[in-house]
């Protein structure tokens, strides 16, 4: 029996999600997506049953672009399913295993084989976090309270899968991943503006605290720079952050195309400046997950007192009033400083930070764009296939490729240099919703943007709309 014969089999038994029979309202796929913001909030408020809510972690920014929080049902987020795409996309875009998706059967068993391995991948993650002592249990460990976490940690992943697939099948709109991120940056950064909340005292949200701090006759240079909360220095380096990923988004360089078929009706293929969009940035943090967490295990079994030298290297723990803390090791360099004032006191960590998100972005941006279809190559074919020419050029895929890889190599070493220090740069000066976060979620509200468009153009003129399918 096959490889995707076995994944046929075991995917059903898989709950899985029905399409609508007849293509849903724009009106209707827009409280569908409501709904399951709705209940994705919810979650997020619902404790996990013996475990302590919230705290500060090294792994904070992680959870941002998990759509995660801690100590609730989300604990997990949304990494088990992100990093189960994504291995399944480099092992098809490789070859690895074999995909045919112009084959609906093929393209069924790739999803089949995704949400098999987004099970496997929510169950180790689960066991890890539990293990490493990353969840922190209110009284003394128990076999008892161990499963009721587990089970907790791995239905609510399930859920959050299964409202991810009712989103994609058409009963909402766009994707639940990118929905639930987007959501839960824009909840932190609204927070961080406006929460009247206290915290010692002293209102959470800048803003509240800045008008707080003149109505009491304080100094304004405590709203400048707040260690571990939100600041005024937090709120301008957002503001800039944001209009430069704007800016940076709108980069381009349009080829002229035209259609072999059709003389005269032209067109313009764009490269732009961040040619695989924040792929490179999601691989990175991934990757500084895994090696953190696996860090996090070996010092909780092995090394508890930091003793010894070998496993100090991987990483050194502390465990404080706020939960367990790196002190040392690659575990250490390899997580952001909290805030301005710890990145100053230790230059050689913020340095290390950074720098290994501008590489691996690197890395990961030229990886990505040879697995999965990106390369100058693969598009000329695809141009070819879609019956278009480059006007001046054979229609041939190794003039096309030419042309095209003058510039998709360049765009793609930049652009994985500008989300890689975009990231680490920003985590740095205490930007809301993380670098990363606002990354991800200006790329996800302006491809909302351009579905909501596309979405009432096909129902205000339907002929128009078969047109644009053309």
């Amino acid at each position: 029996m096959g490889v995707k014969e076995t994944i046929r089999q075991i995917a059903s038994v898989l709950p899985e999600v029905a399409q609508p029979v007849r293509k849903l309202s724009l009106r209707k796929r827009l409280l569908w997506t409501t709904l399951v913001v709705v209940i994705y909030l919810i979650m997020g408020e619902i404790p996990l049953y013996g475990v302590v809510k919230g705290g500060w972690t090294a792994l904070g920014f992680m959870q941002i672009i998990f759509a995660s929080r801690s100590g609730t049902l989300l604990e997990l987020g949304i990494g088990p399913i992100v990093t189960a795409g994504l291995i399944m996309q480099l092992l098809a875009g490789a070859e690895i295993i074999k995909f045919d998706f112009t084959d609906p059967e093929d393209r069924a068993t790739f999803t089949a084989a995704t949400k098999l391995l987004t099970i496997v991948v929510t169950i180790v993650e689960a066991g890890a976090f539990i293990y490493s002592g990353i969840i922190r249990f209110r009284s003394a460990l128990s076999i008892y309270a161990i499963v009721v976490v587990f089970i907790q940690l791995v239905a609510a992943t399930l859920i959050l899968m299964l409202l991810d697939e009712l989103v994609q099948k058409g009963w909402g709109i766009g994707s639940g991943i990118s929905l639930f991120i987007a959501v839960g940056v824009s909840q932190i950064i609204f927070w961080d503006i406006f929460s009247p909340l206290t915290v010692q005292g002293e209102p959470y949200g800048v803003i509240p605290y800045l008008i707080h701090t003149i109505a009491s006759g304080g100094a304004i240079e405590n709203v400048v720079l707040r260690s571990r909360y939100p600041s005024l220095l937090g709120l301008i380096a957002t503001i800039i952050v944001a209009i430069i990923i704007l800016y940076a988004e709108g980069i381009r360089i349009e080829l002229p195309v035209s259609y072999a078929r059709y003389r005269g009706l032209r067109g313009r293929y764009p490269v732009k400046l961040l040619y695989v969009s924040n792929i490179p940035v999601i691989l990175t943090s991934t990757l500084i997950s895994d090696i953190y967490l696996m860090a996090q295990v070996i010092w909780s079994r092995f090394n508890p007192s930091n003793d010894n030298f070998f496993l100090n290297l991987i990483g050194t723990f502390e465990v404080q009033d706020t939960g367990i803390v790196p002190t040392g090791g690659l575990a250490y360099y390899l997580t952001p400083p909290h805030d301005l004032i710890s990145a100053a006191s230790n230059p050689l960590r913020t340095i290390i930070f950074v720098l290994f998100m501008i590489i691996f972005s690197i890395l990961f941006a030229v990886v990505w764009v040879e697995v999965s279809g990106l390369s100058a190559e693969k598009v000329s074919q695809q141009l070819i296939d879609a019956g278009m020419q480059v006007p001046g050029f054979r229609r041939k895929t190794a003039s096309i490729s030419i042309l095209l890889g003058r510039y998709i190599p360049v765009v793609t070493v930049l652009g994985g240099f500008f989300v890689g220090l975009i990231a680490g740069a920003a985590q740095i000066v205490g930007v809301f919703g993380s670098g990363m976060g606002i990354l991800l979620t200006i790329d996800i509200l302006m491809n909302y943007y351009q579905m909501l468009i596309r979405e009432q153009i096909e129902e205000l003129y339907p002929a128009l709309s078969r047109i644009l399918k053309v």
